[in-house]
């Protein structure tokens, strides 16, 4: 299993919260997802063997917000 922070813009309520959650569990090997709207983030718990970087990031782009890996 691999853990990466992703930096969220767009952001503004916890709606944007709930979509950014859904967006990214319903991606196959995601095991656990954590929004913080106060600091603009997502912990993702994911099994790297089903899941990429590059589709979590388009997953979150396609319900409007940005996803920005941080190091």
């Amino acid at each position: 299993m691999e853990k990466i922070t992703l930096s969220i813009t767009g952001m503004s309520c916890n709606h944007c919260v709930n979509k950014v959650e859904n967006a990214l569990n319903e991606q196959d090997g995601v095991e656990k997802v954590k929004v913080n709207l106060k600091k603009g983030t997502a912990v993702v718990k994911f099994d790297e063997s089903k899941q990429t970087l590059d589709q979590l990031t388009a997953a979150v782009s396609e319900v409007g917000y940005e996803a920005i890996p941080e190091n």
